[in-house]
């Protein structure tokens, strides 16, 4: 009997052994990222080869879904909503579906990513695009199957598919002007109010120059008249500042505008500092 149970533990950590043994995947997975423009692009897909076979028209028939790739869905990611192929495509993450042909091929972007291969119940409401690309052939056989982000300008990039002697490409446009722009005019147009509230805390909290701090709370107050937290601070910077005068002012409209929010907290620290400072 305990021979039995030996032999039955060594099979068990022999077989522990083997399941622990790596191999190579015969269709190895890979990611590739690409910043286009001011949009962040990435795929992630598995890469079968060739060895040997015929690919189009073959192992993957003309005029059938194909799954583009193997494994699980290939997958692409948009940071941002882009055009393919001159349609509008939301920002996020889509499986890459193709119908391969002879002279052109469909690209589908599918926006269940979820599937292993095709999607067994296809479903045509979760198409987002679909756009037909001219087939280029490759003078050179592409062994390994290959995506590719090329063509890169500021504003747009071709998605391309190699594999076999086969290239499509599907043009993809950014926005990266409306982007650059709004950027441009943000910086143009100065710190936003909670910019300079950000500062003023800062420098109230560390003890640096109150009289900047000062100037930084008048502006975030001004651009946020009923903010009753600002001019909160405002108060308390202008009581650092020796200005008791200005804090009062300050406290005062903090108060009211505090009780007109329903804030508590904030309408007994005001009329704590308004006691505190003998406000009348």
């Amino acid at each position: 009997m305990k021979k039995l149970a030996l032999l039955g533990l060594a099979f068990a950590l022999s077989f522990g052994a083997m399941a622990q043994i790596q191999t190579p995947q015969p269709s190895p997975s890979s990611t590739l990222t690409q910043k286009v423009g001011l949009t962040d692009v990435t795929v992630e897909y598995s890469r079968p080869s060739m060895r040997g076979r015929t690919i189009f028209g073959d192992l993957v028939p003309y005029g059938k879904l194909w799954r583009t790739g193997a494994n699980q869905n290939t997958i692409i990611t948009f940071s941002d909503d882009v055009k393919v192929g001159g349609k509008d495509l939301k920002a996020g993450s889509y499986a890459v579906f193709t119908k391969p042909g002879e002279a052109v091929w469909e690209v589908i972007f599918y926006a269940d990513t979820n599937n292993w291969g095709t999607p067994q119940n296809w479903d045509a409401s979760k198409v987002a695009a679909t756009v037909k690309t001219e087939v280029y052939p490759v003078e050179m056989p592409i062994e390994t199957f290959t995506i590719t982000i090329d063509d890169i300008t500021n504003n747009d990039a071709l998605f391309g598919i190699l594999w076999e002697k086969v290239y499509v490409g599907v043009k993809f446009e950014v926005p990266t002007q409306q982007k650059a722009m709004k950027s441009i005019e943000a910086a143009m147009a100065g710190p936003s109010g909670n910019d300079y509230y950000a500062a003023a805390s800062y420098y109230f909290e560390e003890g640096q120059d109150i009289a900047k701090a000062k100037e930084w709370i008048d502006k975030a107050v001004a651009a946020n008249p009923n903010a009753f937290w600002m001019m909160r601070k405002q108060s308390l910077i202008y009581a650092k500042s020796g200005d008791k005068k200005g804090a009062i002012e300050a406290a005062k409209k903090s108060l009211a505008a505090a009780e007109a929010a329903g804030n508590a907290d904030y309408v007994k620290m005001n009329k704590d500092s308004l006691a505190e400072w003998g406000a009348k």
